[in-house]
């Protein structure tokens, strides 16, 4: 044998698995294992790209919502007496993971001139400790942007979304209807948004506050460019008959441990405090992206099964090929056991060998597929991510080990299921029968 110590069941089903070069028959039993080999690589690899580029654009999509919402907001519901004295900074102020804070508030109002109107979350914010905040207000701070610049007590300046200015056709400079419902009811948005003090019986007129268009922002998200706009804190709270924010928006320096600081702030403030984290504010997005992730994985690995499951056929084919080297096998010594490991490394190898290959060519797409999309698009003459709208202009892909590692240990799974049947018929020979038929 070479030298090869290894037993003799792995070194026959190897020589197995190799062997192609003689008959015709063999060769054609070499040929389909080829092909099934490569169907599972195939399988393997169309499953690492599709979750990689799943979770690439998961990535984007939560770092453009983190660009404009803060990773933690903490409102006060009890009448604003935690965030009068200054309870609620003190809270988040002994969180280490705690960065920076800034007070706003928000509500949803119709914004809009003349008959046009639409429905849009308006925050109220001080830009200033704001862009320690939100990433977007930050970077329109540093850049000295004239919109947020107008953001000053008493302008009754607004800044919003770019899609939702297009929608009701404004621009810089242009009067805007801001309408809330009628007093003494709560505007919709903000759970923290307490009954004004001394506010008298509700009436039914809506109230119409004008304000005027500062500029407009792009953050990228649909969403918020097409329902979103700030005024300054002052403004929304004289809106709201409040004498100040009543509350806080947190930024961490790992949004992933937002959950956690969530709960303990909320623990800490108790009842009159409510704490929401960016992953309830998205709670809906998120579901829906895992719940496709989910069927998107286990369709594919459907076609890794189909892939994995032409091994059966190749086995058995090869045990009807080898029923006298079984008989020979047997007179020589060689157990049931024997021969059932002979064909399962055979069909374990065969599994082995495509799911290795399968996981290189996913990498290796996955990783280069900001190169090869625009490829294609020159080939066919199109662009298949239109920036418009998509708001990306390049195919997001990451590659997570906790994807990759799943899929490998499946699909070697189900090679080695699909090896069992075959490898336990042909232990079934029975030597006396096959050599008098020799």
């Amino acid at each position: 044998m070479g030298g090869f110590n290894a037993p003799y069941e792995w070194q026959i089903g190897w020589r197995y698995l190799r062997a192609g070069r003689g008959a015709r028959h063999n060769r054609f039993i070499n040929f389909i294992a080829g092909f099934s080999m490569l169907g599972i690589a195939l399988g393997v690899a169309a499953l690492i790209v599709v979750l990689s580029v799943m979770n690439g654009f998961q990535k984007e999509v939560r770092d453009r919502m983190l660009d404009v919402i803060a990773h933690v907001e903490v409102h006060d519901v009890g009448g604003g007496a935690l965030a009068r004295s200054g309870a609620l900074r003190d809270a988040a102020s002994r969180e280490a993971d705690v960065r920076a804070s800034a007070p706003f508030l928000q509500f949803q109002a119709l914004v809009g001139t003349g008959e046009t109107l639409r429905g849009a979350l308006v925050r109220g914010i001080v830009p200033a400790q704001e862009a320690a905040v939100t990433p977007l207000v930050g970077r329109l701070v540093a850049e000295r942007d004239p919109a947020i610049a107008a953001l000053t007590p008493g302008a009754m300046a607004i800044v919003m979304g770019a899609e939702l200015a297009r929608t009701l056709g404004l621009k810089t400079g242009d009067p805007v209807a801001v309408v809330l419902p009628p007093r003494g009811r709560a505007p919709g948005g903000d759970a923290a948004a307490p009954p004004a003090a001394g506010e008298g019986a509700a009436t039914s007129a809506p109230r119409t506050f004008r304000f005027v268009l500062a500029g407009t922002f792009e953050a990228g998200h649909y969403e918020y460019d097409s329902a979103f706009a700030y005024v300054h804190a002052a403004d929304g709270a004289a809106l709201l008959d409040l004498p100040a924010p009543v509350a806080i928006q947190l930024r961490l320096a790992d949004a992933l441990a937002a959950p956690a600081v969530a709960a303990r702030l909320a623990a800490a403030l108790g009842p009159e405090a409510v704490v929401r984290d960016w992953t309830q504010t998205n709670r809906t997005w998120f579901e829906a992206v895992h719940l496709q992730k989910r069927m998107l994985g286990l369709i594919l690995v459907l076609i890794v099964a189909v892939a994995a499951f032409n091994l059966v056929s190749t086995l058995v084919m090869t045990v009807t090929d080898k029923r006298a080297d079984i008989a020979i096998l047997r007179t020589l010594g060689a157990s049931p056991r024997s021969i059932v490991g002979i064909f399962f490394v055979q069909g374990a190898a065969a599994g082995l060998v495509g799911t290795a290959l399968g996981v290189a060519i996913g990498l290796v797409v996955a990783l280069n597929i900001g190169h090869i999309v625009p490829a294609i698009e020159g080939l066919l003459g199109t662009k298949l991510l239109p920036a418009s709208i998509y708001f990306i202009s390049r195919m997001p892909s990451l590659p997570l080990a906790s994807d990759i590692v799943p899929i490998a240990l499946a699909s070697l799974a189900l090679a080695f299921l699909a090896t069992l049947y075959p490898s336990w018929r042909a232990s079934r020979v029975q030597p006396a029968v096959e050599l008098r038929g020799e």
